[in-house]
């Protein structure tokens, strides 16, 4: 029964959690006011409090002057320690930075600007994903700026919402904990992580109208590319292939008026949905590294063929979200 009774309580704890986070906005920009930043006495000013106390009852026991002042003195210093600790986080303004998209497994690192308007320098600020504990810290000049990373993992491919952020502070004494919870806007696409070792990319398929000399093609592995003969043209040239490998390759113009890379789901192998999309995001990796035209055949979904960093990023997207 003891058992049965304990049960309850973190959940009730996450549901008051939940409640609490769902009533902060979505901002990429916040600024800490009065009304945002929440502070509470930590564990060495609790003990702090009680040795004040434990002070006070034996000077009025013993009518200890030096004892009255030794008091006095401590308690002073602590409530101006509160007054210090809680302007170091009031009036700072936050700015997260767009997040770069990624691919599944990588950690997703965040830049966030950290904006002091005022005249006198903030100390030991530290931000960190909340509930994780790695804290990244930094001090903000006068009238200056400061940059933080920090970084989470996000769970797995698709359009992933930042998590909520803590912000912090205990200085000067660390009798206090200053703190806000932080909801950013921002959104980070992960791309399936690619096929570590990936089959060859698949066979070119004719165009309409190619004519017999195109259907009489061998189905082998599509590459688009012959060693470079002279008097080839330069745009012609794979030069992202001759930048990793050394190897000097032109693109064969004659294959490409008639042939057309096609990516598609239904024939990247027997695997299930998570491995099919990672195959084809190594598929697609690897013709772009080509410098070949190509395009993604997805359920629902068709990208015409095409080449360079925009198709890229259009094909990995939409391997993200299928």
């Amino acid at each position: 029964m003891a058992v049965g009774t304990l049960l309850p309580k973190p959940r009730l704890r996450q549901q008051i959690r939940e409640w609490w986070l769902a009533r902060l906005p979505f901002t990429d920009t916040l600024t800490l006011r009065q009304g945002n930043v929440y502070i509470l006495p930590t564990r060495a000013g609790w003990m702090l409090a009680a040795t004040l106390a434990v002070l006070l009852v034996a000077s009025i026991n013993y009518q200890l002057n030096l004892g009255y002042l030794l008091t006095f003195l401590l308690a002073g210093c602590v409530a101006v320690g509160m007054v210090v600790s809680h302007n170091t986080l009031r009036g700072l303004k936050l700015h997260l930075l767009p997040p770069p998209q990624l691919f599944a497994g990588a950690l997703a690192v965040l830049d966030i600007k950290l904006a002091n308007d005022r005249r006198t320098p903030r100390y030991a600020i530290g931000l960190a994903v909340q509930g994780t504990g790695h804290w990244a810290w930094a001090d903000v000049p006068p009238q200056g700026e400061a940059a933080v990373q920090i970084s989470f993992t996000p769970p797995g491919r698709g359009l992933h919402r930042v998590p909520p952020l803590t912000a912090e502070t205990r200085f000067p004494l660390g009798t206090f904990r200053v703190w806000t919870i932080w909801r950013p806007a921002a959104q980070v696409l992960v791309y399936p992580a690619p096929e570590p070792l990936p089959p060859p990319l698949p066979p070119g398929e004719p165009l309409s109208g190619a004519g017999m000399a195109a259907g009489a093609r061998s189905t082998g592995e599509f590459d688009g590319v012959r060693a470079y003969q002279r008097g080839d043209p330069m745009k012609l040239v794979v030069w992202k292939k001759f930048a990793k490998s050394g190897e000097l390759v032109s693109r064969d113009a004659s294959q490409a008026q008639r042939y057309e890379l096609w990516l598609d789901f239904a024939r990247a192998g027997a695997l299930d949905t998570e491995g099919r999309l990672s195959r084809l995001a190594a598929w697609v990796l690897a013709a772009d590294a080509q410098g070949l035209d190509y395009g993604l055949r997805l359920p629902g979904i068709e990208i015409k063929p095409d080449g360079g960093i925009a198709q890229r990023l259009r094909c990995l997207q939409a391997l993200a979200l299928c």
